[in-house]
């Protein structure tokens, strides 16, 4: 069976927070990225069709709204539209997680929605008002369920991967974000996401795969027990591993300096 973080794991408690929202600050930027009145006032542009996943579900979205994404700017240009109507074809996006990057693009933020408590000045999700519920979101789901990986994934991972790819930088860091609050996840959930990280980011990416270097690390006892760690490395083939013998090397070696400070050794 695998194990579960528990709740000395989770990066802070969900109360009911003051409502300040982290799209504020979103909006502001993807408004001034627009170089353009506030994006409401773009809601008179083109109507393009998308066709998500390979079912096609079809999605629309004000063509101004889809160009603050780089990706679409350069497809509604002409190099990947279809000639006889403005439609862009999404073959390997999953359906619920472009959901949730349009939501964005309207709204700055996807739900549930970051929000900003005060009185302990901390970000917490929306609706998160059970501590005990999986994944710390309320009745939120953490995770979704990826036919290309058979098994399911933190959603915020997915979102971040996706928002990579259609060069969306704000997004990347309020999913990490968000991730960043997530609690009592199971074991192979955790390795297969950051397998899955770690095929969609670029070698250069510094905070997704750093977030579950980090991870493992403080719940190294945790993944020490487990039978999927175990099982994930001996298969290998993900340079998922050698940057975490790397971290660990790194994270030894500091804690010897500190030492060596107060008592001079070698080891």
């Amino acid at each position: 069976m695998f194990r579960s973080f528990h709740s000395r794991d989770r990066a802070g408690k969900s109360v009911k927070p003051s409502k300040k929202s982290f799209r504020e600050h979103t909006k502001m930027k993807m408004q001034q990225s627009l170089n353009s009145p506030p994006v409401g006032s773009t809601l008179t542009s083109p109507i393009i069709t998308l066709l998500v996943g390979p079912e096609q579900r079809v999605f629309a979205a004000h063509e101004d709204v889809l160009s603050l994404s780089p990706f679409f700017a350069a497809a509604l240009k002409g190099q990947f539209l279809e000639t006889y109507a403005k439609k862009v074809a999404l073959p390997d996006e999953l359906p619920e997680i472009f959901s949730c990057i349009l939501e964005y693009l309207y709204k700055g933020d996807y739900y549930p929605r970051l929000l900003h408590n005060k009185r302990h000045n901390t970000w917490e999700l929306e609706d998160a008002t059970d501590p005990d519920n999986i994944g710390g979101r309320g009745s939120v789901e953490s995770t979704i369920y990826d036919p290309g990986v058979c098994g399911d994934l933190l959603k915020d991972t997915a979102i971040y991967c996706t928002a990579e790819k259609f060069g969306l930088e704000e997004l990347k860091r309020l999913a990490l974000r968000k991730q960043g609050l997530q609690s009592g996840i199971h074991v192979e959930t955790i390795l297969r996401s950051a397998r899955y990280a770690y095929e969609n980011t670029p070698d250069t990416d510094s905070r997704l795969r750093a977030h579950f270097l980090a991870l493992i690390i403080r719940s190294r006892k945790i993944f020490k027990r487990s039978g999927t760690m175990q099982m994930e490395m001996e298969i290998g083939g993900s340079k998922l591993f050698f940057d975490l013998f790397v971290a660990m090397c790194s994270h030894v070696d500091d804690i010897i300096e500190v030492t060596n400070k107060s008592s001079p050794r070698t080891i």
